[in-house]
């Protein structure tokens, strides 16, 4: 009798999605390239925030620019979340702003890219949101915003994209906070007065 052995590697991202992190320093140039990714990028795609109020006003935003948005997240009663994600499904809207709601445990097929407006704060969150796209056999991209304020996330980050072969922007490679993870024990010396500091 021969044995199989199969690896599953939790968290890993699939290698049908190209990921794409760039770095941003303000909401109005996030904002802006949002605009230029949803005008030249074939559709649909979800765009994720952190916060319900976040995705009602950038939902408003990409519908105020002439591209069809809709929201799904927890601050919408059952029926409004069905009936936005049926036409999203349906293909009504080409956007469909969300938070970690759509994360997981949803299935939408068809999702050309996924879009990290804000940055989840832990990778097992990055990973369940950029796998609503390159589904089924297809490939597809995943963009995410990345600023200063993303340091939690950072060190996660860059070893997901070095190990999934996807480029590391010179800003994320560069910040002392992608070279060690959150909470980790640094190495300890001795201070001049003889207290151990770390």
């Amino acid at each position: 009798m021969e044995y199989i052995y199969i690896s599953i590697y939790a968290g890993a991202a699939s290698k049908d999605v190209t990921q794409r992190v760039e770095w941003m320093t303000s909401d109005n140039s996030k904002k802006t390239r949002l605009m230029e990714i949803l005008n030249q990028d074939p559709a649909p795609f979800i765009v994720f925030a952190n916060s319900k109020k976040q995705c009602d006003h950038l939902a408003k935003y990409v519908e105020s620019h002439g591209i069809s948005a809709t929201v799904l997240h927890s601050g919408k009663i059952q029926d409004q979340r069905e009936a936005n994600l049926a036409g999203f499904k349906a293909g009504d809207y080409d956007v469909l702003v969300a938070t970690d709601v759509v994360g997981r445990g949803i299935d939408i097929s068809g999702v050309e890219q996924v879009i990290n407006f804000e940055l989840p704060k832990t990778i097992d969150k990055y990973t369940h949101r950029i796998g609503r796209t390159g589904r089924a056999g297809r490939k597809g991209v995943a963009t995410s915003f990345l600023t200063n304020e993303d340091g939690d996330i950072m060190f996660d980050l860059k070893e997901m994209l070095v190990a999934s072969n996807n480029m590391v922007c010179r800003e994320l490679a560069n910040d002392e906070r992608s070279r060690e993870k959150p909470g980790a024990v640094k190495n300890r010396g001795m201070g001049r007065s003889g207290t151990i500091f770390s």
